[in-house]
């Protein structure tokens, strides 16, 4: 079996997608939760697929304890559905090419440091874009530069979307597409 760990750092949405999508999998468990917000709503989540769940505070964000923490957890892949954190150097450099992440635009436009949620719908409102998206990448040492997996776009209407509408569009794309493109990454990496 192929152990997965989510990392969330928020409410769980894409977390919940995930979990249920690998539910009763053949190939591919999520196997643990790891959370840097002790109060984020994506704990519930967890608690309802009964996956365990890890918190890190300051002092145990350090790439020591959490390679040591994925090692005995046998953790064979990382997924980032809307962690909020810098994953670190070492951390990335020893799970080369197994660690993915969603992004709410279309990078390169509107990524990098403090740009997620609210804030890249914003931004994109802002530029007037006839369209906007989601892209999954693999994760490396800087904010949104890993390689690219895929993308998913939608239409907008630049003079009438507000961004609730934007939220609601990216959020259906992430939904439908976050989970299946997981489970394609891992199996061709597997092959």
């Amino acid at each position: 079996m192929i152990n997965v760990e989510i990392w969330a750092s928020g409410g769980g949405t894409n977390a919940d997608a995930i979990m249920q999508y690998f539910k009763g999998h053949l190939s591919i468990r999520v196997s643990t939760l790891g959370c840097n917000r002790r109060e984020a709503g994506v704990f519930s989540i967890a608690a309802k697929y009964d996956i365990p769940s890890v918190y890190w505070d300051k002092e145990s964000w350090n790439s020591t304890e959490i390679l040591y923490q994925l090692k005995e957890r046998n953790i064979d892949f990382i997924v980032l559905a809307g962690f909020l954190k810098l994953v670190p150097e070492e951390v990335t450099a020893q799970y080369v090419g197994k660690i993915v992440n969603i992004h709410p635009s279309l990078l390169p436009k509107f990524g990098g440091k403090d740009m997620y949620g609210a804030r890249v719908h914003n931004a994109v409102l802002e530029s007037m874009e006839s369209q906007t998206g989601i892209t999954i990448h693999e994760v490396n040492e800087e904010f949104d530069k890993g390689k690219l997996i895929a993308q998913y776009s939608t239409a907008l209407s630049p003079e009438t979307e507000t961004l609730p509408s934007v939220q609601h569009k990216i959020q259906k794309l992430e939904h439908t597409h976050f989970a299946p493109t997981i489970e394609a990454w891992i199996t061709s990496y597997s092959k």
